[in-house]
């Protein structure tokens, strides 16, 4: 007999009542994956549902945490998985799945996720406040940068693109928002907005971000910025070029040396803009950045020098010049971490969902499964998800301890 339209599923209490072993949580941790996930609001209507729409969202997270691409791999998951999660009775069908994750609205059920994310976050930098590192190197950084769906579309044609807020620590995906009209730039503020605590955090972006509105957006929320600088923003370019950078101490940064086929070298120098042009024609600029890096080719034996500038609100009270050259690098995690493990374990530009709220709602999924990877201990996302795919069971449980 179908369940009613108010009840909960078997999954969902089979993973309400699995009996996991997880450390004892504090409240920022009580927020649950399940719980954050009730809160996403129901596009049906209550006569005819056979499936809550818990249910359908837990069972595409566990499906995507086991590589599942398209709806009807969910489908396929949630049919051949049934006994190890649990369910009774037929599963949704892929059809039911996918009329639910198009209708869905994306916007709530991103919000949920993002107030799960933190909660997780939060929990974390708790007890790092705990560690012996310097109080400078337990600032809260968060990367934000941009990735298109290459083969998704929206209703006017144009492709879609997402722009996404990560940790640098935790690695957590915290926040996703759709960029609208193609402008990248207004989706920064967009993103940030849904982030209620910006006090003290650091926010790393490439030079498309380096925009006034943008830093007097995060001073006026208490935080700071660490922007790229380059061609777009020609005129605070030339000046710090023309910055005394010679008399200027500089500080190696103590990255690896050998990576990616080539050896590398950095050297980064930091100069005070108090009492300079610079600090006037950038909101809150008070130090400027100059990084070297020179990289010799292995193979080739080919060797290049690049040079990259960077502007940031911190004072030198808060960073030398080697913390601030390992955070401008540290910003490119948001690539590797996130868009391609996105890309090449999730295959996400290859997915056959392509309109409506699907895509969005799917890479909301794909980044639920990455955090929850991440919680669960896994390094490498896609061990993790070879894992989840041979012991469906233990999908069930990554979610029950999220």
């Amino acid at each position: 007999m179908p369940a009613s339209s108010s009840s909960l599923s078997p999954l969902i209490a089979t993973i309400t009542g699995a009996d996991v072993p997880v450390q004892a949580l504090s409240v920022a941790q009580s927020i649950r994956l399940l719980q954050a996930l009730s809160a996403v609001p129901d596009p049906r209507r209550r006569r005819g549902r056979r499936y809550s729409l818990q249910s359908i969202l837990l069972i595409a997270v566990s499906a995507v945490l086991a590589g599942a691409r398209s709806y009807a791999a969910i489908g396929d998951w949630a049919a051949v998985t049934r006994p190890a999660v649990g369910v009774c009775g037929r599963p949704p069908h892929a059809a039911t799945i996918r009329r639910v994750l198009m209708a869905v609205d994306p916007v709530a059920v991103q919000a949920a996720l993002t107030a799960w994310a933190l909660a997780h976050r939060t929990a974390q930098a708790a007890a790092a406040e705990h560690t012996s590192l310097p109080r400078n190197e337990r600032r809260q950084l968060l990367a934000v940068d941009g990735k298109s769906l290459r083969g998704a579309r929206r209703p006017d044609g144009q492709q879609t693109k997402l722009l996404a807020v990560i940790d640098h620590a935790q690695r957590l995906v915290l926040t996703q928002t759709e960029v609208v009209d193609g402008n990248e730039i207004a989706a920064f503020v967009t993103a940030l907005d849904t982030l209620a605590q910006l006090r003290g955090c650091l926010i790393t972006a490439d030079a498309l971000h380096t925009q006034r509105g943008h830093a007097e957006y995060l001073l006026g929320r208490g935080a700071h910025y660490l922007f790229t600088v380059k061609d777009n923003q020609p005129t605070l370019r030339r000046a710090l070029a023309a910055l005394p950078w010679r008399a200027a101490p500089n500080g190696s940064d103590p990255g690896p040396a050998r990576r990616h086929g080539r050896v590398e070298s950095r050297t980064a120098t930091v100069i005070d803009l108090e009492g300079t042009e610079v600090g006037q024609l950038f909101p809150g600029a008070a130090r400027a950045m100059k990084i070297v890096r020179r990289r010799i080719d292995t193979a080739t034996g080919v060797a290049s020098t690049e040079t990259v500038y960077a502007i940031t609100s911190l004072g030198h009270r808060y960073a030398d010049a080697v913390l601030l050259a390992i955070w401008l690098r540290g910003h490119w995690q948001i690539e590797n971490a996130l868009h391609w493990v996105r890309d090449v374990t999730f295959g996400e530009d290859h997915s056959a969902v392509r309109t409506g709220a699907g895509p969005q709602v799917m890479a909301a999924l794909r980044n639920t499964a990455i955090n929850v990877s991440r919680l669960a201990g896994h390094t490498n996302i896609a061990a993790a998800q070879r894992r989840y795919s041979w012991t469906p069971g233990a999908a069930v449980e990554a979610i029950t301890a999220a």
